[in-house]
């Protein structure tokens, strides 16, 4: 009973950091519209949210283990039902930079906390695999969500209007009951392992951990997989509004089909990775990912969206580019598991920092440069990017796989 309380302790604070996380693409839609700023300013929040996830994660991953995963995420939720309930009052875009800051440090600390609970609950790596798509898919779950309830909030006859910041009323106290759940949960103190070094050298080591090749060669995979997810998904509710002409609560929700897409992605990987090799499952994956944006981005055209009232109005586009998500999702924390479990359980907290530190690093450069690229070339030439670093991923798992055999072998060779 433990256990499950436990779990569904981390799988709701994913599951509210979910919807946090990822307003981003409908914040930037909604704040091009209602405070005015261009889309390379817009852009920035997912900078405030990435980075600040990046940064916290740098500087404190290694320390977590020392004050206690609990702690640790109960004062990243404190800290969020905070700014959620200041946000409305305040209806400025400086205060939703503010926001995103506070979630993407309150992220930082839950994400860390979150993976080295897994690794104690977890005693194979078929377990670990299996507890991390749940727990993956839940917060996909929870992205999905999120579209509908933001776009519940938005007036649809005054885009500009700001009565869409009262969504931040519903999500502060849906973070103060996130808070109570985890506050009665049975988290197990770290072991002494973790936190008997010195607080400096759990640091180095942590930094030690990034100079290794299998450790390098992963950064970068992550790195490009989160540049492509968040380059569409940040984008996606302004590809839908600008690019196909739907009116924004249709562009807000139809997005959510790249959420349905992702979560059913990792529940089904769940049960296809106990029956095959990650290795060739993930590289169907990514050519499968190639050929939707090949086949989708050509049908999109701008219509006119005086003819658009309901998602039976949309182009077929609309319905056909968020399926990439369905290809794109086991394959995060797939590799992320393949890592974690190469290592030993002390060492979860610091690889769970770079981890954090180079996925936040990636969907910040996906979401500027898309959002550049966008505002210069139009939306369809900043999605047929993501062929690029789909191509490189290719390369670096082939690469991966090749590290994380030579480990295996020397592992092996020590045992006998």
């Amino acid at each position: 009973m433990s256990r499950l309380t436990i779990i569904a302790a981390i799988a709701v604070s994913y599951y509210v950091f979910a919807i946090l996380l990822n307003s981003v693409g409908t914040v930037i839609l909604q704040s091009i519209t209602s405070f005015d700023v261009s889309k390379p300013q817009a852009s920035t929040l997912e900078g405030f949210k990435d980075l600040s996830i990046a940064i916290v994660s740098f500087a404190v991953a290694s320390y977590i283990p020392r004050v206690g995963y609990k702690i640790a995420m109960l004062c990243g939720l404190a800290l969020v039902a905070l700014l959620c309930a200041v946000t409305p009052t305040v209806g400025s875009f400086w205060i939703i930079k503010l926001l995103f800051a506070s979630i993407g440090t309150a992220f930082a600390l839950v994400k860390v906390s979150v993976y080295a609970i897994i690794g104690q609950l977890s005693s194979t790596t078929k377990a670990h695999s299996s507890l991390m798509n749940t727990i993956e898919g839940i917060f996909m779950l929870g992205v999905l969500s999120g579209y509908w309830i933001f776009s519940a909030f938005i007036d649809p006859n005054d885009a500009s209007s700001l009565s869409w910041l009262n969504v931040y009323y519903l999500l502060g106290a849906m973070v103060l009951v996130t808070l109570v759940l985890v506050l009665f949960a049975p988290i197990d103190k770290p072991s002494p392992g973790d936190t008997e070094l010195p607080a400096s050298r759990a640091f180095l080591d942590m930094l030690k951990l990034a100079y290794q090749p299998l450790v390098l060669i992963f950064v970068v995979s992550i790195f490009l997989y989160v540049l492509i997810e968040q380059g569409i998904g940040s984008w996606l509710p302004t590809f839908n509004r600008e690019v196909l002409g739907l009116p924004v609560s249709v562009s807000i929700q139809i997005t959510s089909i790249f959420a349905v897409a992702l979560a059913v992605g990792r529940l089904l990987a769940g049960v296809i990775l106990a029956r095959v090799n990650w290795y060739p499952f993930l590289n169907v994956c990514l050519l499968g990912m190639a050929v939707i944006m090949l086949l989708s981005l050509p049908l999109a055209e701008k219509v006119d969206e005086t003819q658009i009232i309901n998602w039976t109005d949309a182009p077929l586009a609309a319905f056909l580019v968020p399926l990439i998500g369905l290809m794109m999702a086991p394959i995060y924390p797939v590799i992320n598991s393949v890592m974690l479990s190469a290592l030993p359980k002390g060492q979860h907290a610091p690889m769970t920092g770079l981890i954090v530190v180079f996925s936040a690093l990636g969907g910040t450069t996906g979401s500027i440069i898309t959002g550049y690229v966008f505002d210069a070339m139009g939306g369809q030439q900043a999605f047929y990017l993501s062929l690029i670093p789909i191509a490189a991923i290719l390369v670096s798992l082939f690469f991966f796989r090749r590290a994380c055999g030579a480990l295996s072998a020397t592992s092996a060779h020590k045992v006998s």
